[in-house]
Order: structure tokens, then sequence, then C-alpha cells
């Protein structure tokens, strides 16, 4: 392996920074426009601008991604299982803290929240393609399986308890995928999708259903009530009194509101939208103030730039995509592929989650839209991202 020249110097791939850049860009000015309606713009206390905190963080997260192309990705590599372990800590330090918005997610220091999830998402994924980067024998050790199961499920399970369904549902597909292209055998990884597919029904039918089926894992009441949104299942039972009907239909509304005003959104922006900062269903409250700047931001740029201005950000994260596949292809081992599809895995999963939620195609799910939704933590994660993908690609030629 060849160690950096002290002639190095950041390079940047036009295809990976240029959409991203754009991104962050159309990210800034759609999180000013979706707060500032509310009042949250108020020039007394600028630096507490949600658009503020995120211009600092993606500062941050580029100084950050430009830092971590100053070492190959083995050396990176080596020290991932010494992040991996602090981000389990961190993970168990959140349980200290008082829940906000009904959950232990962020570790409060100062005016700062820090969201350890999104930093164990980079952690693992370096992690797991260190620990599957070896001879293609020893992947079809069935001890091996059980050890990268094992690894996978730590950080999984303990953002599932904050609770977190969305983000620990992130680790699945990342670890599935890096297995695959590791080289574990298809076989165990059938066998692994079949009992995850029925773990995942009997979850569904313990939580709609058959409550305590499962006595060791409980979905909360609001995972289980927007799971009931989604397929359209009645909140009141049959027999239920028309006291309980109202009730009820009460609490659907309550659960169906977001998504609706969401849909609303989206719809209404038509070909070329309403114009920046003047949609009406942000503006006049409808998408609540708590979400439009973050998980709801595509509904938000939907319906003030339209269907164009839609298709135009998913065709950037598209062009990240396939750039970070590309990528992947001309790594020249397999640390280098297993670790570029592991976060290209991470970025699709995380824009096809939150669209599909957007354009009510997926059960409400807290997941943000990379760069463009507001979060310090998930804009700085992304970054870091890009920065390893860079890395892969900048140092490729030195095999």
């Amino acid at each position: 392996m060849n160690a950096p020249s002290k002639t190095w110097w950041f390079r940047p791939d036009g295809w990976l920074w240029l959409p991203a850049l754009l991104l962050a860009a159309v990210g800034i000015a759609f999180i000013y426009s979706a707060a500032s309606v509310h009042g949250l713009g108020d020039i007394t206390h600028w630096y507490q601008h949600p658009f503020v905190r995120q211009i600092a963080a993606l500062l941050l997260g580029l100084v950050v991604a430009v830092a971590l192309c100053a070492f190959d990705y083995h050396v990176i590599a080596r020290w991932s299982m010494v992040c991996y372990w602090l981000s389990l800590l961190l993970l168990l330090i959140v349980f200290l803290y008082e829940p906000r918005f009904g959950a232990r997610r962020w570790i409060s220091v100062g005016g700062l929240a820090l969201q350890p999830s999104e930093f164990a998402k980079i952690a693992t994924i370096c992690s797991l393609a260190h620990f599957l980067s070896r001879p293609s024998d020893e992947l079809r050790a069935p001890h091996l399986l059980l050890r990268t199961l094992i690894m996978i499920a730590l950080p999984m399970g303990l953002v599932l308890l904050e609770p977190d369904l969305g983000s620990s549902i992130v680790f699945i597909p990342v670890g599935l995928a890096m297995m695959f292209l590791a080289g574990i055998p298809r076989s165990y990884l059938i066998r692994l999708l079949l009992a995850a597919s029925a773990m995942v029904l009997l979850v569904l039918l313990d939580a709609l259903f058959y409550p305590r089926l499962i006595p060791v894992f409980q979905l909360e009441d609001y995972q289980t009530n927007r799971i009931r949104v989604y397929l359209g299942m009645p909140f009141a039972s049959a027999d239920a009194t028309p006291n309980e009907k109202r009730r009820a239909d009460l609490e659907e509304r309550k659960f169906t509101y977001n998504v609706d005003q969401a849909l609303i959104s989206v719809g209404s922006g038509g070909w070329s939208g309403k114009g920046w900062c003047e949609g009406t269903q942000n503006a006049l409250g409808y998408l609540p103030k708590k979400v439009a700047h973050n998980d709801f931001i595509f509904s938000v740029i939907a319906e003030e730039w339209g269907f164009l201005g839609s298709i135009a950000v998913v065709v950037l994260h598209g062009v990240i995509l396939v750039r970070g596949l590309f990528i992947a292809s001309q790594a020249r081992d397999g640390l280098g592929r297993v670790l570029a599809i592991g976060l290209v895995t991470l970025w699709f999963t995380h824009v096809f989650i939150n669209i599909g939620v957007n354009i009510r195609l997926l059960p409400v799910t807290g997941l943000p839209l990379p760069l463009l939704s507001a979060g310090g933590s998930s804009a700085i994660s992304f970054l870091m991202a890009l920065g390893l993908l860079q890395n892969i690609k900048q140092y490729q030629r030195n095999y």
C-alpha cells in the first residue's frame, strides 16, 4: 500500500461533488423557506435559524470529508473498529438523557444536539467492509456470518430502542448489499431473507391482529398506528360504540394528517411550483413546522418548485448514486468495492424511504433526505460518506 505523498491535495470528483453541492444549496434555500414562515427567522436570534445551523454543519462536514481523503482508506479501515465501538458507546449514552419528542436520540452539548445514530451508520459500514474483506473461502464459514450479523444487530438494536424504527431499518439493506458483494454464499443470504421476512410478518401480526404474540418485541403504539394508516385499516373495531368510533376517527386523523398534507403539497405544486417561499401549505401551517424543514422537505420543494424541481432533486441524487456505483466498480480491491457499495446503499435507502413517505408510497418514518433535510448530524455524516467515496476513487491507482 502506498502512503499519500507530501504533495497530496484534495482532488474532487466533479460528478460526485457538483451534484452534492447543488443539493446542499437547494437544502439551505428550502430549509429557510420552510422555517422562516413560522417565525423561526427572527433576526435577533439569527444563529438559531435552522438554515444557519445547516450551513455551519455543511461547512464542518466538508472539512471532515476533505480530512478523510488525507489518508488511504485502508488506514481508515484499520481504525474502523475503534470508531464502531465508540459509536455504540454514544448510542448507549443517549439513554442517559431525558426523552425529546418521545424518544432518546440526541446527546445535548451546550446548545448543540448530536444524533449518534447517523454516525453509527458510517462507522458500521466501515467496520463491516474491513471485516468482510477476506478470502472467499473464509466467507463460507457459518461462524463468520454470525459475527457479521452481530456487528449489524448491535447498533441496529440500540437505535431501535431509542426508539427510531426508520434509522434501524437502514442497517438491513446496507448489511445485505455488503454481504452479497463481499461474497457471502447466496444460500446463507436467501435463508437470512426468509427468516427476516418471517420475523417482519410476525411483528405485523402482533401489532395489528394478535397483541403480545411476540412478548420480547413490541412496536410502539404510534408505530402500529402508522402501519394502520398505510394499510388503510380502520382504527375502530367492528363492534365499537358510536363514542368509541368518534374517538378512533379523531386518532386516525391525527396520524394521517402529516402525510395527507405532504401529499397535497406535492400535488399542488403543478409543473413549475408556486415559487420559492410562496408555498401555501407550509406558510399556512398545514405542514407542521416541526417536520416541514426536515422529514417533509421534499414536499416543500415539490410545492414551491413543482414537478420539474422535484425531478431535478431526484436526478441530482441519481448522479451521485450512479457515480458511487462507478467508483465501486473501479475499486482495485474488495475493501474499496464493499465500502463503496455500503455507502451507496445507505444513500439510496434514505432517498427512497424519504421520498416514498412524502408521496405516500411507504408508511411514515423519520429519515432525512441527504443534504436537503435540516439536521447537522445527518449533513455531516452524508458528507463523510462522500469523502469516503472520494477517498476510494483517489487512492484506487495506488495498487
